[in-house]
């Protein structure tokens, strides 16, 4: 999604959601959300914590994992991890609220996508250098080489760069990820011009020259279905534009043998927009030799009113969307945690056997009134129902009427 960001705006009232759709079984491996926040405040580097930026909410996240989801999407910037070189290294404080927020997510038995959230710059300025982009990249997966339920997004979203470039970033990426050892985790590459399934084909057919050692690589678009594809507005073209804007990146899967994931999308809270993303999530379903699953834009405790907030309890797209989409998640009538087993990029044959099995539900306890909230941590708001008491040395403090926060 293009957007510059510094803070959201506090909440407004919440629409009421259209009918959900009829449960049914998903044939998606994995559906979620990313989770904003950490590449909050990117005017402001390294920013404050609290102020600048702000890592996830679990107890949110528990929620929509109890509805679910089974994928997590974490942003966060390059600048603010490793905030001298690409090659340095990471700053401790902020490698760890990034580990702790992972293993939150995967310890409940989800996945947890790695996000650097740069659109291929470094202090803005276009990453040139595949070796510094490598070591990078070495730094972060060395943390994560035994946990199996981590997904690395190369970067997000490529824009404007030569093409062989990003090409060459990519595989660098990939090479440097799978030499710590890190070999059973998928890898998402993403591509030029936003990473737009719309415009996949005009700008990422050399995407199909990617090569990884233990074949799990997946295809990473995103797509929008305003009038420019931005993201920036909630009024969709049509009903039909979903499914029109995936067709051709489609085809492309299935012609090259490669696996997707949608992973930004999102619409405004009307019919419309309703109607142009279950088309699109149905097309995507009937093509689930290539497609994966997908993942909204976005959740995240600063959010307010946001029109695409998916955030509990009173977010614009939570509000509108969550029954709609609980119709795609990986078993189809939401309410436990999968993990699921994809398949190699290596055909369209192997992605038709792909299996989903169940995992053991972790209940947080931080869902219960009893419970307390850490330091940021949601603790009170309309329709809140989690903790409202704030660990020893903070205090819930009121930020709107819709949400309160342990400062």
């Amino acid at each position: 999604m293009r957007y510059t960001l510094l803070l959201a705006a506090s909440a407004g009232l919440a629409l009421a959601a259209p009918h959900a759709k009829t449960k049914r079984d998903s044939s998606f491996v994995w559906f979620g959300t990313s989770e904003s926040g950490a590449e909050f405040g990117s005017e402001d580097i390294p920013g404050v914590l609290g102020t600048d930026y702000i890592w996830p909410d679990t107890t949110t996240i528990q929620t929509l994992i109890d509805a679910g989801m089974n994928i997590f999407r974490i942003p966060f910037l390059m600048e603010r991890l490793v905030p001298d070189t690409l090659t340095s290294s990471p700053d401790a404080t902020y490698l760890a609220d990034l580990k702790s927020t992972v293993e939150y997510i995967t310890d409940a038995g989800a996945h947890a996508i790695i996000d650097p959230h740069n659109y291929g710059r470094y202090y803005g300025d276009i990453i040139t250098s595949t070796t510094d982009f490598a070591a990078f990249w070495t730094t972060v997966a060395s943390e994560f080489t035994t946990n199996e339920n981590v997904i690395f997004d190369t970067n997000n979203e490529f824009n404007t760069e030569d093409q062989t470039l990003v090409l060459d970033l990519n595989q660098a990426a990939i090479n440097a990820i799978r030499a710590t050892g890190a070999t059973s985790q998928y890898i998402f590459v993403e591509g030029n011009s936003w990473s737009g399934a719309w415009t996949w084909t005009e700008y990422n057919t050399n995407m199909v020259n990617l090569t990884d050692p233990n074949d799990k690589l997946v295809y990473e678009m995103h797509q929008y279905l305003d009038s420019d594809g931005s993201g920036t507005s909630d009024v969709c073209v049509s009903t039909t534009i979903g499914e029109e804007r995936v067709e051709t990146a489609t085809e492309w899967l299935q012609a090259n043998g490669k696996l997707g994931f949608l992973g930004e999308f999102a619409g405004g809270a009307n019919s419309v927009c309703d109607s142009a993303i279950t088309g699109m999530l149905d097309y995507l379903e009937n093509n689930s030799d290539v497609w994966l699953g997908a993942s909204w834009w976005s959740a995240g405790p600063w959010w307010g009113d946001y029109i695409f907030s998916m955030e509990p309890p009173s977010g614009t797209g939570y509000v509108y969307y969550i029954d709609i989409l609980s119709a795609y998640f990986p078993g189809g009538s939401g309410g436990s945690t999968t993990t699921s087993t994809a398949p190699s990029s290596g055909s369209t044959t192997t992605a038709t056997t792909k299996t989903t099995t169940a995992a053991t539900k972790t209940t947080s306890t931080a869902s219960t009134s009893t419970a307390t909230a850490a330091h940021y941590g949601q603790c009170g708001g309309i329709g809140w129902t989690g903790p409202t008491i704030c660990a020893a040395g903070y205090t819930c403090e009121v930020e709107n009427a819709y949400y309160s926060q342990c400062l």
